[in-house]
């Protein structure tokens, strides 16, 4: 089981990464959550690690904080929620916040979040309310490195479809938030935001 990851920060498409460690380039999927504080590439970066193994594929997730890989895991304890939802859910709310709804039983504002409807939003809050006090401690602030790719929207409007979000819906929040300069992790940001209402 791979459990941590300390090597050079090849490439971040979000919410796909690769780091190189020993010659060897480990590809991860991140929650923008820990994208967003990533480094510019060419520099060192550690991440924590979830290696999952199913029957058809094997995956490795990348988080820069304990309190994300734990949510990672606690919502994949859930029925009905996968590792996509579980990406979703960190790219769309902080660890903090989202300890507060389920603590407040906010069935409406986790519906927000792509992939979960009323029902799995009902089933976070009674099976997930005893495990996620304390998940918020320490959790970071947000801030976007950019690497000025080529173009940010389009990057970002991938990466949106990517945590779960439809194409007409991708397209309308690009258009509405985008800004000349903003890079594809303000952008995401920015739309993410919106498309939560906050």
């Amino acid at each position: 089981m791979i459990g941590r990851l300390r090597g050079i920060l090849v490439s971040k498409q979000p919410p796909w990464l690769m780091v190189e460690v020993g010659g060897v380039g480990y590809e991860l999927e991140a929650p923008m959550s820990t994208i967003y504080d990533l480094p510019p590439t060419g520099k060192e970066v550690t991440l924590l690690t979830h290696y999952a193994v199913k029957e058809d594929s094997v995956a490795l997730y990348g988080f820069l904080h304990e309190s994300e890989r734990a949510l990672f895991r606690n919502l994949q304890k859930v029925s009905g929620i996968g590792a996509k939802i579980s990406l979703a859910v960190l790219s769309g709310v902080s660890t903090q916040d989202f300890a507060r709804l389920v603590q407040a039983g906010d069935v409406v504002a986790l519906t927000k979040i792509p992939g979960i409807g009323k029902k799995t939003a009902e089933r976070i809050v009674v099976e997930l309310r005893d495990r996620v006090d304390g998940l918020g401690a320490g959790a970071p602030g947000i801030s976007a490195v950019s690497n000025a790719p080529l173009d940010p929207a389009a990057e970002a409007a991938v990466a949106l479809q990517q945590l779960g979000y439809k194409p007409a819906e991708v397209t309308r929040l690009v258009q509405k938030v985008a800004a000349a300069g903003d890079s594809a992790e303000t952008i995401i940001r920015k739309a993410l935001r919106a498309a939560l209402g906050s």
